[in-house]
């Protein structure tokens, strides 16, 4: 139990990180990630879903969104289904209670 504990730690801090950089970076490029499609088009390297235009800035986001995508998949092998999704859940809400209606989708307060 405490070794999964562990695990659950250092994967918040480090899932937190990545979170973190990634709305960095859409800020940056003012991306609405969580719009439709969004998401998909940032990872088929599609820069028209940026309002403002920084190659340098466009290309960390979609090398974050990546590296996100591949560590959510070695969560799910460490810590089990039920266990990565509340963490994930956990700091998608935090990223969306600190950047508001600034990523798209629905704002904290809906």
């Amino acid at each position: 139990m405490t070794e999964k504990l562990d695990d659950l730690k250092t994967w918040t801090h480090q899932i937190d990180d990545v979170m973190h950089e990634i709305v960095r970076e859409a800020a940056i490029c003012d991306v609405k990630l969580l719009d439709p499609g969004v998401i998909e088009a940032v990872l088929q390297n599609n820069d028209s879903v940026c309002g403002h235009q920084n190659p340098r800035a466009f290309k960390k986001l979609r090398d974050m969104l990546m590296l996100g995508f591949i560590m959510r998949d070695k969560v799910y092998e460490k810590l089990g289904p039920v266990e990565s999704e509340e963490l994930i859940g956990t700091i998608r809400n935090k990223l969306r209670e600190r950047m508001g209606g600034r990523l798209g989708g629905r704002s904290a307060a809906s």
